[in-house]
């Protein structure tokens, strides 16, 4: 039967898609009388990115199907922790214990949808405590404000048959039409106007789309409940829960607030099969039109459902809401996966009030405009440096005791010290120091939270353009600024470091880096490893793509391996990167751990033994006797701990490698080029340690040279050893950039970081006072 007037006529007009939503509060859990009670293992889950699942009360306080179901259980035997969310005593609380839940059955609870949460929340701060357990639309709304993103229950409410002159339409859809939360269930009871209830969910803007469960797409039913066939198409299939979790992030990257149905059709063998469904609903919904009016008409329809099927339908429904529950915490553990090791990249759209975009808005702050922009910047840069900011605390132990180290498992007397950190920020910070006014600019993120504040005031005063450190909100997953704890010994030496990069590792936007390369032009970029893996390997190539120089901070050992991932597959021996002559990465600054871990992760991964490799290696001619030149240039113990033949087997993928070997000063190995004059330069003669003898067009040989350190600093003028290496980086690129050679900056550079090594910041402001040397040095070549 078609509708007498459309159903779009009785529906609040939504605002459209892509427009900010109002702000909204992400409410953790706090006293009583908190707007939002969140259970501490939901909390823990939410700031940890594990897997959640909301579920409803009302299918305890007012289910017809009992209170055996263990669905709480079922959601952690598929590695996700479980919310019930309702109204006890009167408070919004997400994560019920199952001892409330008994309280709640046992006192009697309100039915609570959207219209009824404020009422009960009132009562509650007006003494009445009032229990209440939420339906689908109220579940999603908590599920909603505390952060959760997938909701597991049986079926959905709908338009009731004659709902277009009734107006009998469930709460369920709006809500769907306005909060943000995948719900998955079996459709809606099959006695309701499936076909009505699918245009208003249309109309609502909401994705209904049903799981295939290995049927071809064109057959794939929307299902009524209670059986797996409809006789209506489902609007859109969806193939596995890894599909349905893509979906849902693609949802949130762009800032879309309508929820999404994922419809799971009850397993086989619970089935009733359609035809004799049709009947029973007949009869079921005959009766009710004559015996049960109003509110009371659905739990009639049940009831006699529940007759004349002798029971099948609700073992049917236990059956199907169990196993949407499981479903959910399946697409729930595959939506943490997606956002912890494998950021997705959105693409861009556009809507009729919103200009088009890449990234979703941020809610935190009602003055917050769309991040989602490409970056703006006025002018171009020498130097762009794409990597972590963030706030270092410095922790000194304070000797007092028999030994110079803090005891174990418990606190320690310290001296303890803040500031603004990060590799990518020091790096950039030291360039800056010694560049001319306004040419370093540095890519980052933030979180929206103190530290991220205090960041970028910090960043400001010093003078670096911030228009390139993005700011996220909370709506987006592990957005935390950046993080990092040193606790030293009493002689200042590292003992043990914490870091919390997830912002950096977690948060793609290729798209976006790309714009800012391309806007800054930059000679040279800078990429540190806090990024993952893919994110380095975008950078690089956004980097190679505007014909900037790129060089490679390894960042730590563990890092640095990030340069050389393992292939994608067995087939895939292909390396991504570049081999000189047209190499990907031109220079890097790893110390002897960090150039050790590249080495191993491009021996493991099959990029020392490619047809591409080989031949740069076999031009070079170094034979087996050359041990007794890298001794006599290198010495002893660093040619015993291979750093010289590691260096030059990643010499064709990174040109020039520049080992920092602390105390002992600095190890340059780099590949010459044809025609390169030091190959013939009786000054340079020691450290050309091979000279091509074959016809490769490019090869000229290789050249190694120590460096010996600039000072000696004595172990009481040592002050921290933080962001010593980042100083060196970011003045020797400085020097690069303005058209400086490697082996003359390189003094310079390492005594930038003996200022630093002194200093309690990050970089110290002496560098400052070697603007002019690096000027004249640069000048002189």
């Amino acid at each position: 039967m078609g509708l007498t007037r459309p159903l779009s006529k009785l529906l609040p007009k939504r605002r459209p898609l892509l427009s900010p939503p109002p702000p909204r509060h992400y409410l953790t859990s706090a006293p009583s009388h908190s707007w939002l009670k969140i259970h501490p293992e939901v909390s823990s889950a939410l700031k940890s990115n594990t897997p959640l699942v909301a579920l409803e009360s009302t299918i305890y306080t007012h289910g017809a199907i009992g209170n055996d179901l263990n669905l709480e259980q079922i959601v952690r035997d598929h590695g996700a922790v479980p919310a019930v969310c309702g109204i006890y005593a009167g408070q919004a609380t997400v994560g019920l214990t199952p001892e409330e839940i008994t309280t709640m059955c046992d006192q009697g609870a309100k039915k609570v949808s959207r219209r009824d949460l404020a009422y009960l929340i009132g009562q509650g701060i007006c003494g009445n405590k009032i229990h209440g357990g939420t339906t689908i639309a109220g579940t999603m709304i908590l599920a909603r404000q505390a952060g959760i993103r997938v909701f597991g229950t049986g079926g959905l409410g709908g338009v009731h048959q004659g709902g277009e002159n009734t107006m009998d339409i469930s709460a369920d859809l709006t809500e769907l039409g306005r909060t943000r939360v995948a719900v998955v269930s079996s459709g809606v009871k099959g006695f309701l106007d499936i076909p009505k209830t699918l245009e208003v969910l249309e109309t609502q803007g909401v994705l209904v789309a049903t799981f295939a469960d290995g049927k071809d797409q064109k057959e794939v039913d929307f299902p009524a409940f209670w059986a797996r066939e409809s006789g209506m198409k489902s609007p859109a299939v969806v193939w596995d829960e890894k599909e349905a979790a893509a979906i849902l992030l693609a949802q949130e990257k762009y800032g879309i607030e309508t929820g999404m149905l994922f419809v799971n059709p009850l397993p086989k063998e619970f089935e009733i099969p359609r035809s004799e469904m049709e009947e029973v609903i007949r009869i079921a919904v005959r009766e009710a039109e004559e015996k049960a009016p109003g509110n009371e008409n659905t739990p009639f329809v049940l009831r006699r459902i529940k007759e004349l099927t002798d029971g099948r339908s609700v073992t049917a429904n236990k059956a199907l809401v169990r196993d949407n529950v499981a479903r959910a915490a399946k697409i729930a553990v595959e939506f943490s996966k997606l956002v912890d090791g494998n950021p997705v990249t959105v693409g861009m759209a556009s809507g009729s009030t919103a200009k088009a975009t890449q990234q979703p808005i941020s809610f935190t702050k009602a003055e917050t405009k769309p991040s989602d922009e490409k970056p703006k910047a006025d002018h171009t840069v020498d130097i762009l440096v794409a990597g972590s900011v963030a706030l270092d605390l410095n922790c000194d132990y304070a000797a007092g005791g028999k030994t110079d180290s803090p005891a174990l498992n418990t606190s320690n007397p310290a001296s303890i010290s803040q500031s603004v950190g990060g590799v990518g920020h020091n790096i950039a910070l030291a360039a800056h120091k010694v560049s001319e006014e306004n040419n370093v600019r540095l890519c980052s993120m933030v979180g929206d939270d103190i530290a991220g504040s205090t960041i970028l005031s910090s960043l400001s005063a010093a003078g670096l353009d911030t228009s390139y450190i993005r700011t996220l909100g909370h709506e987006y997953p592990s957005a935390r600024t950046a993080q990092y704890v040193a606790v030293n010994d009493a002689h200042k030496s590292l003992v043990l470091a914490m870091a919390d990069m997830a912002i950096i590792s977690t948060h793609s936007f290729p798209s976006y880096w790309n714009s800012a390369v391309n806007a800054s032009k930059p000679k040279w970029m800078v990429v540190d490893a806090n990024w993952a893996e893919h994110d380095i390997q975008t950078w690089i190539q956004a980097g190679h793509q505007h014909n900037a120089k790129i060089a490679f901070e390894p960042v730590s050992a563990a890092k640095a391996a990030r340069l050389f991932p393992k292939p994608k597959s067995h087939h895939h021996k292909k390396p991504e990167l570049g081999l000189f002559p047209r190499p990907s990465v031109h220079l890097s600054t790893p110390n002897q751990y960090e150039l050790l871990a590249m080495y191993e992760a491009a021996h493991e991964h099959g990029y020392l033994d490619t047809h591409n490799w080989f031949p740069v290696i076999d031009a070079f001619g170094i034979m087996r006797g050359a041990r007794e030149q890298f001794v006599d240039i290198a010495g002893a113990a660093a040619t015993d701990a291979g750093i010289p033949v590691q260096s030059v087997n990643l010499l064709p993928y990174i040109p020039t490698i520049i080992t920092k070997l602390g105390s002992s000063g600095v190890l340059l190995t780099t590949l010459l080029e044809k025609g390169d004059p030091r190959i013939r330069d009786p000054d340079h003669a020691r450290w050309v340690v091979s000279r091509t003898l074959s016809d490769h067009p490019s090869v000229g040989g290789v050249y190694m040279r120590m460096f010996p350190a600039a000072e000696r600093v004595k172990e009481e003028d040592i002050v921290s050893v933080n962001g010593i290496g980042d100083t060196f980086t970011g003045v020797l690129i400085a020097g690069l950039a303005r058209g400086g050679e490697v082996e003359e900056l390189i003094d310079i550079a390492q005594r930038a970081a003996v200022f630093t090594l002194k200093s309690s910041k990050g970089v110290s402001d002496e560098v400052a006072g070697l603007r002019a040397e690096l000027r004249q040095i640069v000048a002189k070549q």
